[in-house]
Formats: structure tokens, C-alpha cells, sequence
């Protein structure tokens, strides 16, 4: 069994981020420098996506969850900007380095994205966001996947599964084919989404801090071979500890390592290889603190700074 770590979007040792900003209000401001400001505002996320990418091959961090906010105003109706084709080349440089140093990236769309909401021009928001980050690893000539809640459960989880499987199916083919679910912290737990990868057969995300605060009293054991077999690929865990005991949602800085070993062990009879995407605030530096704990509290074997078996 061979686990890799990963962490999401915003490393904390360099100063560097791929999420910069435009508001629409800024854009409207700016009049005849608007095109220009988004130009140079998309060029200094794609500038500081190499980066971050870079830093993470020197430290052999394979495993990444790319910004969903490279593109800013990207989804806006009152936008007419080429996103793409004049972006080709940046695209392309980001797909060779993942591609040539075997990253495995992936992206996660905003809470805003809610393919199950009773609000038709949701659902239609949140399927035009999943084509356009679809769009981005076609650019990328990646293949990668996108993760997602079930979303809402406005009248009952029954009929929000219900109003997701049906929005699902009018999903082109190879959108569908890229997306995963994840179990949240308050709504549909591991029960309730493993239900729904199996019944349209896509994998599965374990959150094992959702899980932990949003179960039924199963137990993870009883579910995590077949979790693991929704996919085809290496599965994807989340993993990250809560702030506090009157907090138990929110993220803490760091892992507790006590509590991510009884995890490991306790899914180690699988013997499957998995990726784990570190959760934690601290993002790198919570990974390597993890690591470096590992190393003291176990025998585990440690390889190349972020893998261990």
C-alpha cells in the first residue's frame, strides 16, 4: 500500500497564488483598460500557477488541487473576452509540466456550484462552470476530474438526489466522465453518495473529516472497499482535522496525527494504493509537519518527502 500527499491551491512557504482577482465592479471602472487589466490579472494567475507547480516538483509534491479561480469573470454573462485561444501557449506550458513530472491535479468548483439546486438558473451556472474547467484541461491536454457535493437537499435529501441524478443525465458524456462526488459535513454523508457513484458508476471522494462529522454511525470500514472501487484509477481521499471541539467543521491549521494514523490503520487491510489531499489551513506546511511526525510515531517508510507505505 503506497499513500501519497497532496494539498489544495495556496501554498503557505512561497508567496505565490493563482486565485488573483477582478471584480465585476473593478471591470465596469476601468472602461477602455478593463480587457487589459483581466489580460495582465489572467497572465499573473498562469505566472504563479508555474510556480507553485515548480515549488512543488522540488519538493516532490505530485499530487495537487489546482485554483478554480484562474480565470476571473470567466462565468460572467456581461463578458465578451477570449479565455482560451488567446491563452493557448500558457495552457499548454502548465499541461507539459504536469504531464512531464507525472502530476496528478485536479480541480474543485466554488459552493457556488450546485448542479442539484431548485433554482433552474443554478443548475444551468453550475453546468456552465463545470464546461468551462472542463474546457481548461482540454486546453491543458490533461485529463484530470472535477469534484462536487450532491448540493442541496431543499425539501428532502430523496428529492435533492433525485434532482441530481436527473441534472447529471443531461450532462454531455465526457462531462461526466471527469466528475467525482465528495460527502459534505451537513448533508449527504458517505451512505448517501455512495449510493449515487455506484448508481451512475463515478468515483467516489472519501472526506474522511466530513465523514467524521456527518455519519449515521457506520463505520468507515464497512464502506471504504467500495468506495475505493468506484474508481478506476488510483483513488482520492480528503483528509484534515477539525479547529476545535466547539467548531468541529472548520478546518484546523494542522493534521492531528494521531487521529490520521488511526485512519490509515484502520483502512490499511484494503491494501490499495491512495492519494490523500491534505485539508488543513497550513496547506504544504501541514503536509510536511504531517510527514515529519509519521517519521517519529511510526515505522512507516517514507519516500521522496510525501509518499509513505
Amino acid at each position: 500500500m503506497k499513500i501519497r500527499l497532496g494539498y489544495a491551491c495556496v501554498p503557505v512557504s512561497i508567496d505565490e497564488t493563482s486565485s488573483h482577482n477582478l471584480t465585476y465592479t473593478n471591470y465596469k471602472k476601468l472602461k477602455d483598460k478593463a480587457n487589459e487589466k483581466l489580460d495582465y490579472v489572467i497572465k499573473q494567475n498562469f505566472s504563479s500557477l508555474e510556480k507553485i507547480l515548480t515549488y512543488n516538483i522540488k519538493n516532490d509534491i505530485l499530487f495537487f488541487r489546482m485554483s478554480s479561480n484562474i480565470l476571473p469573470l470567466v462565468t460572467h454573462p456581461e463578458i465578451e473576452y477570449d479565455f482560451f485561444d488567446k491563452y493557448r501557449l500558457y495552457y499548454e506550458k502548465i499541461g507539459d509540466i504536469i504531464k512531464n513530472n507525472n502530476l496528478r491535479v485536479d480541480m474543485h468548483p466554488s459552493s457556488y456550484a450546485v448542479l442539484n439546486s431548485i433554482k433552474d438558473s443554478v443548475a444551468i451556472s453550475t453546468i456552465n462552470i463545470l464546461k468551462i474547467m472542463q474546457k481548461m484541461y482540454k486546453y491543458m491536454k490533461i485529463d484530470s476530474i472535477l469534484v462536487l457535493h450532491i448540493g442541496s437537499k431543499t425539501n428532502s435529501k430523496k428529492e435533492g438526489i433525485d434532482r441530481f441524478i436527473k441534472n447529471f443525465n443531461t450532462l454531455d458524456e465526457s462531462l461526466k466522465k471527469i466528475i467525482v462526488l465528495e460527502n459534505d459535513d451537513k448533508s449527504y454523508n458517505i451512505k448517501d453518495v455512495l449510493y449515487v457513484c455506484e448508481l451512475l458508476k463515478i468515483p467516489m471522494v472519501l472526506d474522511y473529516h466530513h465523514y467524521m462529522v456527518n455519519n449515521d454511525g457506520e463505520k468507515l470500514e464497512d464502506y471504504i472497499e467500495r468506495i475505493f472501487k468506484t474508481w478506476d484509477v488510483t483513488p482520492k481521499v480528503h483528509f484534515s482535522s477539525p479547529k476545535n471541539k466547539k467548531n468541529m467543521r472548520s478546518h484546523n491549521d494542522y493534521v492531528n496525527v494521531c487521529e490520521f494514523i488511526n485512519f490509515i490503520e484502520k483502512i490499511k487491510f484494503t491494501k490499495k494504493d491512495f492519494d490523500v489531499m491534505i485539508e488543513a489551513k497550513k496547506k504544504d506546511e501541514a503536509l510536511f509537519r504531517l510527514i515529519r511526525e509519521l517519521k517519529y510515531k511510526t515505522n512507516y517508510k517514507i519516500e521522496k518527502n510525501t509518499i509513505f507505505l
